[in-house]
């Protein structure tokens, strides 16, 4: 029984398991018949929107970099303490959050 559990083994018996359901399932799905309905693009029961919400990733990485430097700075910040070494690192903070803000 102890061969079952060996790693190539196993992963025919997986392998060939899933291979089986795969035809199973095939073989109870009724016939494709393709259509318009099926092609086109699905929105919750509305007319999908011809433009683009925001062309490309710009707008999406300055909220991601802005909230990645807002929350690794609050982990230093946490991690040591407060003392007035910190201050300049706060304003450092401060201005990259504020660049990120006006863009």
């Amino acid at each position: 029984m102890n061969i079952l559990l060996t790693p190539p083994i196993a992963f025919l018996i997986y392998v060939s398991l899933v291979f089986l359901i795969y035809m199973l399932g095939k073989a109870l799905a009724s016939p494709e018949s393709p259509s318009a309905a099926k092609s086109s693009l699905y929105g919750s029961g509305e007319v999908a929107p011809k433009e683009m919400a925001a062309p490309g990733y710009r707008p999406f990485m300055v909220v991601a970099f802005f909230f990645a430097v807002l929350h690794l700075s609050i982990l230093v910040i946490a991690s040591g303490g407060l003392t007035p070494r910190l201050v300049p690192y706060l304003l450092g903070v401060l201005i990259a959050l504020v660049a990120f803000i006006l863009g």
